[in-house]
């Protein structure tokens, strides 16, 4: 059984949570039979916090040169075969209704289940299965999220050959170093964003599935309107409601930093977190610097804890620490809603 705790508690243990999924994932990496994933188009499908994981095994997937897509389940039904050539299918819980639906679709294609434990029902769907070991966590995904990047990032590597492969044993001990630094900061952030009306969250590439990840949890944790968007796509119209009623989150060293300046210049409150240590705050823009791995999928990892640092201070200045969800829905699980059991 996987307990269901607070947030802030949840957000705490990241560091213990990803050294227990470095050892957990390399044994069940080790134990699998990766062959039939070799050379195909693969699809990532999850939903919710997990179709934001997808996106961000997509975008590290190609990177290797491999083709690769994430979907979500409305994408799939009936049309699996039309989508790729193996599946890797993501759910914290392993029990998610919709991803357990389009598995069962696909049953003529190579798939594989990345879920906290290996005892649910997609891993017996799926055959096969990397268990993130992630443990307690809260209904805002937090070591949920994190796990399966994190398996995600060594499953990769593994498919994709990468030399040299990056030592995944690095990430526990900088993510812990993130931790300590970060309760300041995030409490600054945190009241610079209070009050606000709805929040923008801008990020490229995995950052873009981080920004949505972020919307989640700020939805979730906070009941604050919150949207992800691709950097890029942020300067086509998008950013023309932020005003000083509004929020923004970046994530990113490039275009992500003007556009942080620009917002913040609007008179929007705006938070940066970026990898580098140039960048000085202004009126209105709040910079959040973290260390870098040189990894995509790690530093990944990295920014949403800071992100989800932040997230568990503006609960406290909203008065909503560690709440639970109010919209409860009796059809998306494979089994009934336990306050106490993810």
């Amino acid at each position: 059984m996987m307990k269901r705790i607070g947030y802030r508690a949840a957000v705490a243990r990241q560091a213990e949570s990803l050294e227990a999924g470095v050892r957990a994932v390399a044994g069940a990496l080790e134990a699998l039979a990766l062959a039939d994933f070799s050379g195909k188009v693969i699809g990532f499908a999850g939903i919710g916090a997990s179709y934001q994981a997808a996106l961000a095994g997509a975008t590290y997937l190609r990177a290797s040169g491999t083709k690769a897509f994430a979907y979500s389940p409305t994408e799939l039904y009936g049309r699996t075969g039309a989508a790729a050539e193996a599946f890797v299918a993501l759910s914290a819980s392993g029990q998610s209704r919709e991803i357990a639906d389009v598995m069962e679709e696909a049953r003529a294609y190579p798939r594989l289940a990345i879920c906290r434990g290996s005892d649910n029902p997609l891993t017996a769907i799926t055959g096969a299965a990397i268990a993130t070991a992630s443990g307690a966590d809260n209904g805002a995904s937090s070591t949920g999220y994190t796990g399966t990047l994190l398996a995600l990032g060594m499953l990769i590597d593994r498919i994709a050959g990468s030399k040299p492969p990056f030592a995944w044993k690095r990430l526990p001990p900088v993510a812990a170093t993130v931790l300590d630094g970060i309760g300041i900061p995030a409490g600054q952030a945190a009241r610079l964003l209070a009050g606000r009306t709805s929040i923008d969250i801008v990020g490229a590439g995995i950052g873009f599935a981080n920004a949505g990840e972020a919307a989640i949890l700020i939805r979730e944790a906070v009941r604050i309107p919150a949207s992800g968007w691709d950097t890029l796509n942020y300067l086509h119209g998008p950013m023309e409601s932020q005003d000083p009623t509004t929020g923004l989150i970046v994530f990113g060293d490039g275009r992500e930093v003007q556009i942080a300046r620009d917002v913040a210049a609007f008179g929007c409150p705006s938070v940066l977190i970026t990898h580098r240590t140039d960048i000085a705050p202004r009126d209105k823009l709040f910079v959040i610097s973290i260390p870098t791995l040189g990894n995509a999928m790690a530093d990944c990892i990295l920014e949403i804890i800071a992100l989800q640092a932040i997230v568990g201070e503006m609960q406290d200045e909203a008065s909503l620490t560690d709440i639970t969800f109010r919209y409860r829905q009796a059809d998306t699980k494979l089994k009934p809603w336990s306050p106490t059991e993810l």
